[in-house]
């Protein structure tokens, strides 16, 4: 009995402990939530990091945007970047007023202003005023006169936009305590993945530049999204089995390995839209969205492995001072991390889907028919039209990509 005492009150004890630990963490979560901004801090200027991150992105693509696309990287993409208040246009010299929403080229914006008493690394830049900060250049690629420009929100913007919003979708006391800035660091914490994500709407303007006619249709048919049957049970559970029949031929050191994999991907893809009576128009809206999204999450996701990798890569010097940037040491991590989020990709059941399944199709191409990328502009050309393309020459299989 004395035994049974003593288990009983060590557990009590121990069970007393773990309640007043929860009871900190959550008192420390609140307080340190009241810390979290309602609003950018710098607002009508860019600061010197929001400089330094779209200077490293410029850097980046023009050193390595080759080695992860031909020809991306011959010409450097302007970069607008945008907060509650204005937009700020750099990379660009005397631009012309406003600029283009793509792909139905509809006039946004006004004169662009000279941004007084400061530069972007001894040249010019550019602001406008927001008239309403719901009409905004986006995170995607716009036109200005007639070049593209890769948009996408400032780091410190993006951050608040996370914050308020998952605030007001939490249900009450769960707002007050949610780790807001942890969860946030995972998904955009450091500055490399920022700069990375950067690159993912500069290659949008790419993609536009290179075939604006299958760009602008990929893009058209976001429309689609309400209309597809993201919950109904055979398409989910065809997603699943092709999902993993990609990641088994992104991770194979068998040549035999690979080609039965994407063999069946090809063939469970046809059964899965013929199961569930996928019309035509949503199986093209599948291929379409894999091609713009995907090949963007992929060159995103690439160029910060590569920068990881090379040895010669120099980053832009000023970006070298802020703490959370650690020349890409850390971005295999993140790599990794992506990967296997990919790998439950089917649990989306929203277009990310697409951003990670036409991510892994283009990761499977580097390792079955390494040219690729040259017929991936094609009009009839996408993603699983080329793997199964590549399964008629097993020669051109290269396991080490």
């Amino acid at each position: 009995m004395e035994t049974i005492k003593k288990i009983l009150k060590g557990t009590l004890k121990i069970f007393k402990w773990l309640f007043i630990s929860i009871l900190l963490l959550i008192g420390l979560s609140a307080l340190y939530n009241i810390s979290l901004p309602k609003s950018s801090k710098t607002i009508d200027i860019l600061s010197k990091k929001e400089k330094a991150m779209i200077a490293e992105a410029m850097n980046l693509q023009r050193k390595l945007g080759k080695e992860v696309f031909p020809e991306w990287g011959d010409s450097i993409t302007p970069i607008i970047v945008y907060n509650e208040k204005y937009a700020f246009l750099t990379g660009y010299s005397n631009p012309p007023s406003g600029w283009l929403k793509m792909p139905n080229r509809e006039f946004r914006g006004k004169e662009w202003e000279k941004v007084p008493d400061d530069d972007f690394y001894g040249v010019p830049y550019y602001r406008q005023l927001l008239s309403d900060p719901n009409i905004n250049p986006e995170n995607f690629a716009v036109m200005v006169g007639d070049r593209w420009v890769a948009t996408i929100q400032t780091k410190e913007y993006a951050a608040v936009k996370f914050y308020n919003g998952f605030r007001n979708e939490l249900p009450p006391v769960v707002n007050l305590i949610f780790p807001y800035r942890t969860f946030w660091n995972m998904i955009m914490g450091t500055a490399e993945q920022y700069i990375a994500a950067t690159l993912h709407e500069s290659f949008h303007a790419f993609q536009g530049t290179k075939n604006f006619e299958k760009f602008a249709d990929a893009e058209s048919v976001a429309r689609l999204e309400d209309e597809y049957p993201w919950f109904q049970s055979s398409n989910a559970e065809g997603w699943r089995e092709e999902i993993n029949l990609l990641v088994k031929a992104c991770v194979t050191d068998d040549k035999k390995v690979l080609s039965e994999s994407i063999s069946q991907f090809v063939e469970m893809r046809r059964q899965r839209r013929e199961n569930v009576s996928l019309s035509n128009e949503l199986a093209l809206y599948e291929q379409q969205r894999e091609w713009l999204e995907g090949l963007a999450k992929y060159v995103e996701l690439t160029i910060g492995l590569k920068a990881n990798q090379s040895q010669q890569y120099d980053s832009f010097e000023a970006i070298r001072i802020f703490p959370d940037f650690k020349n890409y040491k850390n971005f295999e991590k993140y790599y990794t991390r992506q990967l296997h989020e990919a790998g439950r990709a089917a649990s989306h059941d929203n277009e990310n889907r697409f951003y990670f399944t036409g991510f892994l199709q283009a990761l499977v191409l580097d390792r079955m028919m390494p040219d690729w990328k040259n017929e991936a502009f094609h009009n009839d050309a996408f993603l699983d039209d080329l793997l199964e393309k590549a399964l008629k020459n097993s020669s051109t299989f290269n396991l080490n990509s």
